[in-house]
Order: C-alpha cells, then structure tokens, then sequence
C-alpha cells in the first residue's frame, strides 16, 4: 500500500473540539492498496473527528455503490454500500493495533492517516456473497444463469426418459418423508 497523503489528518495544530472531513472513494482508492475486486466504486465518507486533551474519537460513516461481480452469473452489478466504524486513538509509548476499536499512538505522533481504516470498513461492508439482484428476482437471462438452472437437481427435461427402476426408487423415498 502506498501512503496516500490526501487523508493525513495533522491534528497537532488543531484546538480541542469536533470536526468533520468528507472524502468521495473512487477505484484509484482501491488501487492504491492492490484490491481489485470493485470494477468502479463512488462512496462518500464522512469523518466526524474528535479531539480532546488526551485522546482521538474517529467516526466514520460511508455510503454508495461499488460494481462487483455476481459470483453466480459472473455479471458485473452495482452493490449499493453502507458502513460505519468507531475508532479511539489515545497516545501511548509506542504504536499498537492489537485492538479493533483502540490504537495507540506514540506521544510525538502529529498526523494520523486514516486511508487504512476507511478500506478496511468499505470492503468489510461489501457482502462476501455477492448475487446480483435480476438473479434474485429470476430476470437474468445469462448462458452461465441457464446451465446452471439445468444442473440443478430438481430441473425437468421432458426430452430425457426417467428409468423406470430409478422412479420406483424415487417413490420409496417420497413416501419415506410422508
């Protein structure tokens, strides 16, 4: 990952209070960190920042859409995206994110970049099965939607005759449920 500096956030000179910055995500975003699972992305995140004497409150929000690939039609879709995170930066020693929701920060630390955190929440917020919603709704017309409907178990052909001993087989097992 390469450190993107327009989300360096130099809160030494900031006066105790709350703040906020808005920054619109695009694939470049993702490209910066090798990911290349969004095809085209457009997200707005919007960071309420709050400083207080001894420690940093990060909320995060982020809405939009990112285009990714149906995992059963292999189609491209716009996935509509909704995240938030919380995160409390206090000032320690030495830096540690063993925590999901607390990092420290050495004192002498002046900036905190955020990119890190802001990537993490848009792809945890992307559903790990991704379908796309003509699949759901069965308007997909795709070659990939039909051969699948054709391998499925329960599908009828009227062009393939059943063996008669597998459809007495197929009895016992209908009256077994019964």
């Amino acid at each position: 990952m390469k450190r993107l500096k327009e989300f360096d956030i130099p809160f030494a000179g900031l006066k105790s209070g709350k703040y906020q910055f808005e920054y619109e995500i695009d694939t470049t975003f993702f490209e910066a960190f090798n990911f290349d699972d969004f095809k085209n992305s457009d997200i707005k995140v919007v960071l309420e920042f709050i400083k207080k004497d001894t420690l940093l409150e990060l909320f995060f929000t982020a809405k939009g859409n990112v285009e990714v690939v149906c995992d059963i039609s292999n189609e491209y879709y716009d996935q509509p995206i909704e995240g938030d995170l919380k995160i409390v930066v206090k000032f320690g020693f030495e830096y540690n994110d063993d925590n999901d929701e607390l990092l420290v920060i050495p004192h002498e630390e002046h900036q905190i970049n955020v990119a890190q955190f802001i990537y993490e929440m848009i792809v945890l917020a992307t559903p790990t099965k991704r379908i796309h919603p003509r699949v759901l709704d069965g308007t997909m017309q795709s070659e990939t939607v039909e051969r699948l409907e054709r391998l499925h178990p329960d599908y009828k052909n009227e062009e393939t005759e059943i063996d008669p001993r597998w459809a007495d087989l197929k009895k016992l097992i209908i009256n077994k449920k019964i």
